[in-house]
C-alpha cells in the first residue's frame, strides 16, 4: 500500500484513490509525463528537494543501481551525493523488500522528507531509478548545474505486463559503433526496455569477432559498395539522413570498402554496459542460410563448394556435413563466452534448400535417419544446435520458419511472418515459448506514418484464439529494426523513434485506455529527446493527401502537431529549407502546381517533407450503365508483379464478382495480382478523396484519371488522392498486386473533406 495512506481508515483510503484517480486523469500528462505509465500512481502533496548533500542510502543488493542514480543526479548537481549504508533522514533510500514477489517490481513513495524504493530485484530498483530520470528536470540530461533538484510528491507501486520487452538492431547490412550501441541501449533503459537482438551476421557482413575463423571478420566484415548502398546514396540527394556513415568506409588494395566488426573486448564491455542497466543481449548467428559473408572465406561449409544468390536466398551451409556442424559449434562457443544471456538465437529463416534436394550427402543422411524431406532436414540441424546450446546451458531461439518441419518444446519461436497467422498458435500449441515480433506493426525499419504510432500501441501480442492459459506461452514482444536502407546513425534514430516509446509502453502496461495521455506524455518526451540529441521523427502533419483536386480553388490549411515546430513551403519544386517561407494559415491555391511543405524545429531540423499535389479540374461527368449489376467485375492473376503494368498482358487464373475492395479468402498463392473493374456509383456532386493501403503495391483509376498511385513491392503503406466528381456512375479500376510475405488492401473514401470511412458495397456496378 502506498506509504503516505497507511494510516488512513478503509473507507478515507477509498475517497483518497478515487480522488487521486481523477485528479491523475487530468493532470498525469503534464505532472507526470511518464513512458511507460506506472501501473498505480497516487500523486503527493508537495516535493521532495535533492541538494549535493542529499545522502542515498542503499541495502547491500543494490549498489551497481545506487551508481546509476548516482551518475543522474551528478549531471545535474555537479558532485555525487553520498552513499550510506547507514540509515539518514530526508534520504534517497534504496531498501530491499523480500515481500516483492515478481520481478522487475518496484515501489517509490516520494514526500517532502524523502524518496523510498522498494524491491526484491536490482532490475526493480533501476526502473525506479529511470522514473525518477524522468520525473527530474529536462536540462539534467544535458548537464546543466543546478542548486538543488525537485522530484514532485507521488506513490508509484509498478511491474511489467511482459517479460520480454525487445528492441532488435541489424549491425550487418550497415554497421554501428560501439558508442551508438550505448546509445541505443541508454533509450531502451530509458523506456524499462529490457532485451537487446543483436542481428550480428548476415549475406552482407560478418560483425563479431571469431578467433577459431579470423577470415570471418578479416575478410566477410568488409565489402564493396552494394546495391542497399548505392540505394541509400541515391535517397542521400535529397536526405541527408542517408549519407553513409564515413567511419565504415576504408581504402584497401586500391578498392573502396565498407564494414567493420566488433573485436570480443569490445564487445564485452557493451554487454556489461548493457548488464548495468538490466538489459539483456540476445546474439544472433543466423544459420543455416543468410551465411555468404561466411561462406565466401570458407566455401567448405556448403553441400557442393557454391556460394550465390538462389531463386529468392543466398545458398545455405549444409546440414549434412560434419564439419558444418564443427564450425558451428566452434562459433558458438565463442558467441557464449563473450555473451552470458541465456538466450542465443540462430536466426533459421529465409533457408534456399534445393542444394540439399541435390546432395549425395543429404540424402545418405535423411535416409540414414529417417528424414522425410527438407524442412525436416533443416529441423535436423535446429535440433542439433539446440542440443548443444542446452548442454551448455542456453536456450535456442529462431525464426518461426523452425517449426515447419517439426521443432522440440524446448525452443524459443520468435514469430515475424504477419502472413502466416498460425504460426505462432502452432508454436504454442507445441508446448514453444514464443516472442511477437510480427512484420506489421513491429518491423521499425518499414517507413513509418500517421498510423503508426496508433498501431503499435493497440497492438496485442495475444494471438485471440489462445486460451487464457495457452496466452502464458507469449512471453513479450519485440520491434526489429533491419538495416538494408538504414545507412546511419541518425537514419536508425529517425526510424525507431518515438515509436519505441508506444511499444514500451504497450509491452510493461498491456492496456490501450491511456492512448490519449500517451500522446500528451509524448509530446513533452519530445524535449528529452532533443536534450539527448536523438534524431527522431517529428510528428506527422495532420490529414494531409498526396494528391488534390479542385475547381475554383483549393486551400491548404495545416494546424502544426507542436507549437515549437514552424511550417515551411515551396512551390517552385524545390525542397523547403530554413529560408523557405512560412506557410500561412490558410494557402490559397488557384491553379494546378505543386506545394511541398516540411516542419522545422526552433534548431533546424527539417521534418518530412510531404509533396503535395493541387490539380484543377472539371467536375468529371457521369455515365450511363444499363442495365448496372451488383459488384466489380474482378480478374485474378496467380503470378509474380514487380508493377501493377505488367498484369495487362499477363493470362488470367480466374475471374469473379466482389462488392468489397478485398482478396478473397480463397488466394493462397504466396503472390498474385487482382484487377477490380466496372463502375463507382456515387450519390452527389463533389470533391471525393480516396485512401488506398497496399502492401504491396496499387493503383486506382477513377474515369481517365489516375486518382491515387501506391504502386511497386513495399510494406503497408496508405497514399491518397482526390478527385472532382458529378453524381452518378464513373469509370472505376483498382489494379493490385502483392508480391510475397503478406499482404493488405484497403480503400476508404471520404467527400467535401468529411471522415474517411469504407466505400459502400452498392456504389460498386459492372
Amino acid at each position: 500500500m502506498i506509504a503516505f495512506a497507511k494510516k488512513l481508515t478503509p473507507f478515507k483510503l477509498v475517497i483518497l484513490l478515487v480522488c487521486a484517480s481523477v485528479t491523475s486523469n487530468a493532470q498525469d500528462a503534464t505532472k507526470f509525463p511518464l513512458i511507460p505509465y506506472p501501473n498505480q500512481l497516487v500523486m503527493g502533496s508537495g516535493s521532495f528537494i535533492i541538494t549535493s548533500k542529499t545522502p542515498i542510502v542503499i541495502a547491500k543488493e543494490f549498489g551497481r543501481e545506487a551508481l546509476e542514480l548516482n551518475n543522474i543526479l551528478q549531471r545535474g548537481l555537479g558532485k555525487p551525493l553520498l552513499l550510506s549504508k547507514v540509515n539518514k533522514s530526508h534520504a534517497i533510500k534504496l531498501i530491499y523488500d523480500a515481500s516483492i514477489t515478481a520481478s522487475e517490481t518496484y515501489t517509490l513513495n516520494i514526500t517532502q522528507n524523502e524518496v523510498v524504493i522498494r524491491a526484491k530485484d536490482g532490475a526493480g530498483v533501476f526502473h525506479a531509478v529511470e522514473t525518477i530520470r524522468q520525473l527530474l528536470p529536462v536540462s539534467v540530461e544535458t548537464g546543466m548545474l543546478h542548486k538543488q533538484l525537485t522530484l514532485p510528491a507521488v506513490a508509484i507501486q509498478d511491474q511489467p505486463a511482459y517479460e520480454w520487452r525487445g528492441m532488435h538492431l541489424d549491425v550487418s547490412r550497415h554497421f554501428f559503433s560501439v558508442s551508438y550501441l550505448k546509445k541505443f541501449i541508454d533509450r531502451m533503459a530509458l523506456y524499462k526496455m529490457n532485451k537487446l537482438h543483436l542481428h550480428l551476421t548476415d549475406d552482407q557482413g560478418w560483425r563479431i569477432e571469431i578467433k577459431k575463423y579470423p577470415k570471418l571478420t578479416e575478410e566477410g566484415a568488409w565489402r564493396t559498395f552494394n546495391n542497399q548502398d548505392s540505394s541509400c546514396m541515391k535517397r542521400a540527394k535529397d536526405n541527408p539522413d542517408f549519407i553513409i556513415d564515413k567511419e565504415h568506409i576504408i581504402q584497401r588494395g586500391g578498392k573502396t570498402l565498407y564494414g567493420g566488426f566488433y573485436t570480443q573486448q569490445e564487445m564485452k564491455g557493451i554487454v556489461a554496459y548493457a548488464t548495468a542497466k538490466h538489459i539483456d543481449i540476445i546474439p544472433e548467428i543466423d544459420m543455416p542460410g543468410h551465411m555468404m559473408a561466411a561462406i565466401n572465406s570458407y566455401p567448405f561449409l556448403t553441400c557442393n563448394g557454391e556460394n550465390k544468390w538462389g531463386t529468392l536466398f543466398t545458398k545455405p551451409i549444409c546440414p549434412c556435413n560434419e564439419t558444418t556442424f564443427e564450425f558451428a559449434q566452434n562459433v558458438f562457443s565463442e558467441i557464449m563466452d563473450i555473451f552470458p544471456s541465456k538466450y542465443i538465437h540462430i536466426g533459421g529463416d529465409e533457408v534456399d534448400r534445393t542444394d540439399w534436394g541435390k546432395s549425395d550427402a543429404c540424402k545418405a543422411l535423411m535416409e540414414r535417419e529417417g528424414i522425410k524431406d527438407l524442412p525436416a532436414l533443416q529441423s535436423y540441424f535446429i535440433n542439433r544446435m539446440e542440443k548443444f546450446f542446452n548442454s551448455k546451458g542456453r536456450k535456442l531461439i529462431g525464426w518461426d520458419e523452425i517449426i515447419e518441419g517439426g521443432i522440440s518444446p524446448t525452443a524459443i519461436v520468435m514469430y515475424w511472418r504477419t502472413w502466416v497467422p498460425q504460426a505462432p498458435v502452432k508454436a504454442v500449441k507445441n508446448g514453444n515459448t514464443v516472442i511477437m515480433t510480427p512484420g506489421e506493426p513491429l518491423y521499425f525499419d518499414n517507413q513509418a506514418d500517421q498510423y503508426s504510432i496508433y498501431k503499435v500501441y493497440h497492438f496485442n501480442p495475444i494471438p485471440q484464439v489462445l486460451n487464457a492459459e495457452e496466452a502464458k506461452s507469449i512471453i513479450g514482444a519485440q520491434a526489429n529494426i533491419w538495416t538494408e536502407q538504414i545507412p546511419s546513425e541518425r537514419r536508425a534514430d529517425y526510424m525507431y523513434m518515438p515509436r519505441m516509446t508506444a511499444l514500451a509502453e504497450l509491452l510493461w502496461t498491456n492496456k490501450q485506455d491511456k492512448y490519449d495521455s500517451y500522446l500528451e506524455r509524448l509530446v513533452q518526451q519530445y524535449s528529452r529527446m532533443d536534450a539527448l540529441k536523438i534524431n527522431y521523427r517529428l510528428p506527422d502533419l495532420p490529414n494531409l493527401l498526396n494528391e488534390y483536386a479542385f475547381t475554383d480553388e483549393g486551400k491548404l490549411s495545416i494546424t502544426s502537431p507542436l507549437k515549437s515546430l514552424t511550417l515551411r513551403y515551396t512551390t517552385d519544386g524545390t525542397l523547403p529549407d530554413v529560408k523557405s517561407p512560412v506557410l500561412p494559415y490558410p494557402l490559397i491555391i488557384k491553379k494546378t502546381e505543386l506545394v511541398k511543405v516540411a516542419a522545422f524545429t526552433p534548431t533546424g531540423t527539417r521534418g518530412d517533407v510531404y509533396s503535395l499535389n493541387y490539380t484543377q479540374q472539371h467536375m468529371l461527368g457521369a455515365v450511363k450503365i444499363n442495365p448496372p449489376k451488383a459488384g466489380l467485375a474482378c480478374t485474378y492473376y496467380k503470378a509474380y508483379f514487380k508493377e501493377t503494368a505488367l498484369m495487362k498482358d499477363a493470362k488470367a487464373d480466374s475471374v469473379f464478382v466482389s462488392d468489397k475492395i478485398e482478396v478473397p479468402a480463397t488466394v493462397k498463392a504466396p503472390s498474385f495480382g487482382i484487377t477490380y473493374k466496372g463502375y463507382i456509383d456515387v450519390p452527389a456532386d463533389g470533391i471525393y478523396s480516396f485512401y488506398l493501403t497496399c502492401d504491396d503495391g496499387g493503383v486506382l483509376n477513377v474515369g481517365p484519371n489516375v486518382v491515387v498511385n501506391n504502386d511497386g513491392n513495399h510494406s503497408a503503406q496508405e497514399r491518397s488522392g482526390q478527385i472532382a466528381l458529378k453524381m452518378g456512375a464513373h469509370p472505376f479500376k483498382l489494379d493490385f498486386i502483392e508480391g510475397g510475405g503478406g499482404f493488405t488492401l484497403k480503400l476508404k473514401y471520404s467527400v467535401n473533406g468529411s471522415a474517411p470511412q469504407d466505400v459502400p458495397a452498392d456504389w460498386f456496378k459492372n
